[in-house]
């Protein structure tokens, strides 16, 4: 069973950096679900005021999340491993005057001593080499009623041919190569780390697509991709 290296996950997502605000190019989808992403976020902090929480958006890519968050009055940190993701983030948030921390570092080998009300980690754990100990690490930086927010892909036959064969192979909704399969991970699979980790599991999600209206929408199926939220236990 082969499984894509951490080297391979860079070279892939650095070479598309150009890639991030163009709305019709290789990040699409992820504009599409933009707005989903941020009422998830809204509806786990019970829509109180955002501004002025500390957010951490691990794997930021360009910035998608960062910037309505940051427009929102967060105070937003993005971090990525990827060099020239960050310089694409950078670019695209002075042009559009939002003061926005952008880090380039890698978060599975180097450490942040800042704390965070909400840390997210969208579409990052499966392209990492240890999902598991990066949880444990990344607690570190929640404050006491902080929560993750995490968003990944099921782990099963339907995500194996939608979200791969369909999504990437067929309809090009995301880059040839994004997801490896293996590298997946299962609701259960997720609970029972977060649960050793002294986390609460709860609000699943799932991010389906309508056929019919064409649109990305909020569901009970969380058959292929999915939202949780992560709050420790104290």
């Amino acid at each position: 069973m082969d499984i894509k290296s951490k080297n391979e996950e860079f070279a892939f997502f650095n070479h598309l950096s150009d890639e991030w605000w163009n709305e019709n190019g290789n990040f699409k989808t992820l504009h599409q679900i933009k707005s989903h992403r941020i009422t998830y976020i809204l509806d786990q902090i019970k829509n109180r005021d955002i501004k002025n929480l500390k957010i951490l958006d691990v794997g930021c890519g360009g910035g998608i999340v960062c910037e309505p968050l940051a427009r929102l009055g967060a105070k937003v940190t993005g971090i990525d491993f990827a060099p020239n993701n960050i310089k694409a983030a950078k670019i695209h948030s002075e042009k559009n005057k939002l003061k926005i921390n952008y880090i380039c570092k890698d978060i599975e080998k180097s450490k942040l001593d800042e704390k965070f009300d909400i840390i997210l980690m969208f579409e990052v754990l499966e392209h990492l080499d240890n999902w598991k100990k990066t949880i444990k690490n990344i607690k570190k930086n929640l404050n006491s009623r902080g929560k993750i927010i995490i968003s990944t892909i099921n782990r099963n036959l339907l995500s194996k041919l939608f979200a791969i064969n369909i999504a990437e192979n067929i309809l090009h909704w995301i880059p040839k190569g994004t997801h490896d399969y293996n590298k997946l991970i299962k609701p259960e699979e997720l609970k029972i780390t977060l649960s050793k980790e002294n986390f609460y599991f709860d609000n699943i999600r799932g991010l389906v697509f309508d056929p019919l209206n064409r649109e990305w929408k909020l569901s009970k199926n969380y058959m292929i991709n999915y939202f949780c939220t992560a709050k420790l236990i104290n």
